[in-house]
């Protein structure tokens, strides 16, 4: 009787023990396979024109024309009557601020080739965007464009500026106002999923 039961016992632990792993193993390929390494084969190209800036930077206004006051004339003298010539005004001419390039850096592979420029746009009203012109990297799951405190170590200290749009070609992310670009001075490629870096760009001061 115990013969038979060990082997029944032997029997089903064959049977259960690969089908149980089989089954893990398809569930681990829906979770992380399907949705996340089948897209390391598919690039996502994105061309983004320069950024729009929706602020402007403060103008100081022109001052108004100065107006003589006429000296008065004295009420012996009789004064002929003269039809003053109008005004010209002027209109003050205003100029949209062409946006400058404050800080740039070049993207270096970490643990994924990657290349192109990280650039930061201003154009003196506060706002700003982080654009990346001529870039390529790899195409993962949950990639994310961070700003990083390099003096911090990893990703323990950074901004998110949220999803890469694209991982070949120009796209534009705007940054946080307040955000001091000589402590986040980093471009980094993120991967959530696998905290793993893709490439980063250090920014140096234009």
């Amino acid at each position: 009787m115990f013969d038979g039961e060990m082997k029944s016992f032997l029997t089903n632990y064959r049977v259960s023990v690969p089908s149980a792993i089989a089954l893990v193993g398809v569930l681990a390929w829906v979770a992380f396979g399907y949705f996340g390494v089948h897209k390391a084969f598919i690039d996502e190209k994105v061309s983004e024109a320069a950024p729009v800036f929706d602020a402007t930077p403060p103008t100081t206004a022109d001052a108004p024309p100065s107006t003589t006051t006429p000296a008065t004339t004295p009420a012996t003298t009789i004064t002929p009557a003269t039809t003053a010539a109008p005004a010209t005004t002027v209109a003050p001419t205003t100029t949209t601020p062409q946006p400058v390039t404050e800080a740039a850096g070049s993207f270096v592979s970490r643990n994924h080739p990657t290349e192109g420029t990280a650039i930061v746009l201003g154009n003196g009203s506060g706002q700003r965007f982080l654009r990346f012109e001529q870039f390529e990297t790899d195409n993962g799951p949950d990639l994310k464009v961070y700003l990083v405190n390099s003096a911090a170590g990893g990703v323990s200290d950074h901004v998110s500026l949220g999803a890469l749009k694209g991982n070949i070609g120009d796209q534009n992310y705007e940054i946080p106002a307040g955000v001091d670009l000589t402590v986040y001075d980093t471009v980094l490629i993120w991967c959530e999923r696998f905290a793993s870096p893709f490439g980063e760009a250090t920014l140096q001061p234009a």
